[in-house]
């Protein structure tokens, strides 16, 4: 084994959450998995540590990342956290199913890896500490699909799965464990959890841990606090809006749920848009509909609003003007609004070929914008008609056999010929030189694949079965999701039977 492998593995595992002391979590060895195999590991994730695409090979690393045997400088722990939950305060939480197991710095910077599923915790509640392999291979595939397209998320290193250990959920299921990667996973429930509990020192002390390790800019700022706050707000911004614009539904927008780093964290009743449908909910467990599709920008912003009365307490002055901290703080979050908008109107020009600099009128967003209402009117799929829009030759009538594939999606012609006329009317402005390259950029930003929940789900049951090959198989396809896959399937309609499958808080 290599060197850089070597180092990681003895002398360069680090644990700075470790330093905050004994009120942030509870250090514990853990439940690993009875009789461990790998079910897949994720290439990319290994390169971005700086380890070698073999690094599995060695049989400690299977015992280490299935709970059993850390290695040397490991120090699992399992941190607290509160949150709102589904908008209600849902009191103490934290770790329930997660060990913390330090961190190694490597030529991308400094990561720290997480256990999923690798028992019970002093923050399980009514739990049972595990995960089960169906969870499992969602989280993974859908944490190195959603960076292959770009999108800030934490990262899946492998999965180990077990066949003796025998998991009650809806149904008897194997148990698994998931390594987690990202530089940090504190949440804005971590904060929420001090302050709610009257442990404004313990706030203090957790805010200067993120300033210094991840907001160091705001350590000079003449207020820390609300330049930290505006950060993580504007950060946040960015992360919903490349949500929005590739049809991600998280599923479960609850204030533990959010990253103070903006990444897409904590997989669990995720999906991908099929036909396209604002009030879509994908979670089967939000019966209040709190975290449809079209909710998830208010959502993020009222999740930011949670984490600013959280830093209420650090503010100057609060103890003589709580009023104008609370303003301060809020205004802070302002620029949440300004940032949304500015990278989801990009993000869309960018999948509709648009170039920002000739929209002298500012008619883009109702281009854009009358696009998503005729999708939504005819549930057109959302990725299909994106990256079939790249093939619309505006030279062309509408109703040339140039322009089928596109028109074809849409029952209403006539709607879909007004609206194309407008497009292609748009398009005619275009720089010479945009124009040329607009399909290439398209193509570049409208994937071809995404983890629709019928490819998990045949990945899944083919894995409950003991074949992990089509688990590993679309890792690959993942990994170029702008690329037009070999298995045509992959990038085709969803089948019928697709309608049938529910996740929940379960999955």
């Amino acid at each position: 084994m290599n060197a850089p492998l070597q180092a990681a593995e003895t002398g360069r595992w680090t644990h700075r959450f470790a330093s905050l002391g004994p009120d942030f979590y509870t250090e514990l060895p853990g439940t690993g998995l009875p009789d461990p195999h790998w079910v897949a590991t994720s290439p990319d994730c290994a390169a971005l540590l700086g380890w070698p695409a073999d690094w599995w090979t060695r049989p400690e690393m299977l015992q280490a990342f299935s709970g059993n045997a850390p290695l040397p400088g490991m120090k699992p722990l399992a941190t607290v956290y509160s949150g709102h939950q589904f908008g209600v305060w849902a009191g103490q939480l934290g770790d329930g199913r997660a060990l913390l197991l330090g961190g190694v710095d490597g030529p991308n910077g400094h990561f720290e890896l997480q256990l999923k599923g690798a028992g019970l915790t002093p923050y399980s509640r009514r739990g049972d500490g595990r995960a089960v392999l169906r969870s499992s291979i969602r989280e993974f595939l859908c944490s190195e699909a959603m960076a292959a397209l770009g999108i800030p998320t934490t990262r899946a290193l492998a999965i180990t799965g077990s066949t003796t250990l025998k998991v009650q959920r809806e149904r008897v299921e194997t148990g698994a464990v998931v390594t987690r990667v990202a530089p940090s996973f504190l949440r804005f429930g971590h904060f929420e959890h001090f302050t709610h509990h009257g442990m404004e020192a313990r706030t203090r002390e957790l805010f200067d841990f993120f300033v210094r390790h991840h907001a160091p800019a705001c350590a000079d700022a003449p207020n820390p606090v609300t330049a930290a706050l505006a950060q993580v707000a504007a950060q946040t911004a960015e992360l919903v809006a490349q949500w929005q614009a590739v049809g991600f539904m998280h599923g479960v927008m609850n204030t533990d749920n959010m990253s103070m780093l903006g990444l897409t964290i904590d997989y669990g009743p995720f999906g991908f848009m099929d036909g396209f449908d604002p009030g879509h909910i994908c979670n089967h467990s939000d019966h209040q509909g709190r975290y449809a599709f079209a909710r998830q920008p208010q959502v993020a912003f009222w999740n930011l609003h949670a984490l600013a009365q959280a830093l209420l307490p650090l503010m100057p002055g609060v103890e003589t003007d709580a009023e104008a901290a609370g303003d301060a703080l809020i205004e802070s979050l302002e620029i949440y609004r300004e940032r949304f908008g500015t990278a989801l109107l990009g993000a869309m020009r960018a999948k509709l070929g648009l170039s920002a600099d000739v929209d002298e009128r500012g008619e883009d967003g109702p281009l854009i914008d009358d696009w998503l209402r005729l999708l939504a009117a005819h549930r057109t799929d959302y990725t299909i008609a994106h990256r079939r829009l790249s093939g619309f030759d505006p030279a062309q009538p509408v109703e040339a056999a140039a322009n089928a594939a596109l028109r074809d999606l849409f029952l209403d012609r006539a709607a879909f010929d007004a609206w194309a006329a407008r497009y292609a009317a748009r398009l005619k402005i275009e720089p010479a030189d945009a124009l040329a390259t607009r399909a290439g950029r398209m193509d570049a930003v409208n994937p071809a694949v995404v983890l629709r929940n019928h490819l998990a789900e045949t990945a899944i049951q083919r894995a409950e079965a003991g074949d992990f090959d089509e688990v590993r198989r679309l890792l690959a396809v993942l990994r170029r999701p702008f690329d037009a896959p070999a298995q045509a399937s992959d990038a085709d309609f969803p089948p019928d039977w697709a309608q049938t499958l529910e996740v929940s808080c379960s999955s």
